[in-house]
């Protein structure tokens, strides 16, 4: 299929209900295709059950949506945690006999002490075994770095050099929370620790906000070429290697082997780092970097903005930020804008022709890879 349109809000705490956020995003992926609501055929949404505090709690979503927008076509939920962006990308992809598709996502993630959101957040844990032992997402991935690093030989500053990068290309995203609001590098050196290794800098930054993307069977100047989707189980530490997210390997060679290309064939690509050491593993699972080598591409500046694979040009959810189930569309958002030479000062040059978006829900519990390529 291809992408007609792409929307997204800024990402930030302003106090809106999910559905204005999701409402705003959708305009402006109408507007960008120079379409009208009635012309959408389905609409695919997601988007956190748990969200919303104790103000809203509306679960019937679907419904809502069919009153905001008017209209009466099927609208799909499909709740994947931190990967519902990507999973609603995935599965609108897959659906037959639809000309126009509406995937969309809105979320008030942050309404609420931060404990409160910490316990939202942490539904997407296994609840029975790891969580009564204290783990966290922090704590967990803090955990599988020091399998990793001891495995590998990386350091923290490797990671140290991600957060800056992806916060350096945050001050230029004018819908990042981090937007003209530079962290520098002894910042980041100097931060609180969190967890093990991770300090306050390595986590991404949860916000509110909404994202949308416009599918159609009409050719358009975007195509997606490739599109994979797996799973892994939910206790992290009963898999083979924790160091590694297998359900990235799996999606990635499905994703490479429908578009045909290769990893180095890719130009720019967003990657979840929910933490920064998730990207870093992931330079390898996506097939960028061999397996241990991974900071070698920070270290040489390979991902860069001005690197020949810049990676999170957006700044990640690092510092754009992560409503969760809207960061999946995010991530198309900003390929597509990058592929479209529309990303201003963040602009990618010379202008890519071939992005990826990697999404994750959990650690690596759900993972989606989408190859998008500028065809016109």
């Amino acid at each position: 299929m291809f992408i007609k349109g792409v929307g997204m809000t800024k990402f930030d705490y302003s106090q809106k209900p999910w559905w204005k956020f999701a409402f705003e995003a959708a305009m402006e992926a109408l507007e960008d295709s120079k379409m009208k609501i009635s012309q959408i055929d389905c609409i695919v949404f997601t988007g956190m059950e748990s969200c919303d505090g104790f103000f809203e709690h509306q679960t019937h979503k679907t419904s809502l949506l069919s009153d905001l927008f008017k209209t009466h076509v099927p609208i799909i939920e499909v709740p994947a945690v931190c990967a519902g962006g990507g999973v609603a990308f995935w599965t609108a992809l897959k659906l037959k006999g639809f000309k126009n598709i509406l995937v969309l996502s809105g979320e008030k993630l942050v309404d609420n002490l931060t404990p409160v959101t910490t316990h939202w957040i942490a539904s997407a844990i296994e609840r029975e075994i790891e969580q009564p032992e204290g783990l966290n997402f922090p704590l967990q991935n803090a955990l599988i770095w020091e399998q990793y690093k001891r495995k590998y030989g990386a350091t923290h500053e490797d990671l140290e050099l991600i957060s800056f990068k992806n916060h350096q290309n945050a001050t230029l995203n004018e819908k990042a929370y981090f937007y003209k609001r530079p962290v520098t590098l002894e910042q980041i050196k100097n931060a609180p620790k969190i967890a093990g290794d991770f300090t306050m800098y390595d986590c991404s930054l949860s916000v509110n906000g909404g994202s949308a993307v416009i599918l159609t069977q009409e050719k358009t100047d975007i195509q997606v070429i490739g599109s994979g989707f797996a799973t892994d189980y939910l206790l992290t530490f009963g898999r083979e290697d924790p160091t590694h997210f297998v359900a990235t390997k799996i999606a990635a060679k499905k994703a490479f082997e429908e578009a045909k290309i290769k990893p180095q064939d890719v130009q720019v690509a967003e990657i979840h780092d929910a933490f920064t050491s998730v990207e870093l593993i992931s330079y390898e699972d996506l097939g960028f970097a061999p397996e241990g080598k991974g900071a070698e591409l920070i270290r040489k500046g390979i991902v860069n903005l001005d690197g020949k694979l810049p990676v999170n040009p957006s700044g990640g959810l690092k510092a754009r930020g992560h409503p969760i189930s809207p960061t999946g569309l995010a991530q198309i958002y900003e390929i597509v804008k990058q592929l479209r030479g529309q990303a201003r000062e963040r602009q990618v040059k010379p202008i890519p022709k071939i992005g990826l978006c990697h999404n994750i829900g959990g650690a690596g519990g759900s993972v989606t890879v989408h190859i998008i390529k500028k065809i016109s």
